[in-house]
């Protein structure tokens, strides 16, 4: 958990000294990376909010993505995470929205996702979707190892913008 919170600290740092903002929707990951982002002191001057969606009644009541734009598209999917991502950062107006969707184990998920499977997404000045395979079962070690993965991806990010 330490490395997620010195990754989380860094981020911070970054968005505050920029006067960006992040807004985050998670699902396997179960709230680690809004708890990550919120452990830094002076938060709430970056992290305008999140959701666990966790399944599709949670998509629907903290989201509100119409039916129609998930058409052809499944959970636990690139498309599925970019989605969410840009939902978040146009719902709360951020400039940073990031998503996190996946099976933390210690099964599979019903649309025949191994354990260990996620794809996490950043929207913002940079776009970028990722597939992580951890291949393992163990579900918490799953979970750290998605919102490390999502926060990472964001930190690729928010260096492009740098350039």
């Amino acid at each position: 958990m330490q490395a997620l919170y010195d990754l989380a600290a860094e981020i911070g740092e970054t968005l505050k000294a920029r006067g960006e903002k992040i807004a985050v929707n998670e699902s396997s990951s179960g709230g680690l990376i809004s708890t990550a982002l919120l452990s830094v002191p002076g938060a709430s001057a970056y992290f305008l909010g999140g959701a666990v969606v966790y399944t599709p009644k949670a998509r629907v009541l903290l989201t509100d993505i119409p039916r129609e734009a998930l058409e052809g598209m499944r959970s636990s999917s690139e498309p599925y995470a970019q989605l969410l991502a840009r939902n978040a950062r146009e719902r709360y107006g951020a400039t940073w929205g990031i998503s996190e969707t996946g099976a933390a184990g210690p099964t599979g998920n019903g649309y025949g996702d191994a354990a260990g499977h996620t794809c996490v997404a950043v929207a913002g000045p940079v776009e970028a979707v990722l597939t992580i395979e951890t291949g393992e079962s163990d579900r918490q070690a799953n979970m750290l190892a998605f919102a490390l993965a999502s926060l990472s991806l964001l930190q690729r990010a928010l260096t492009a913008v740098d350039g």
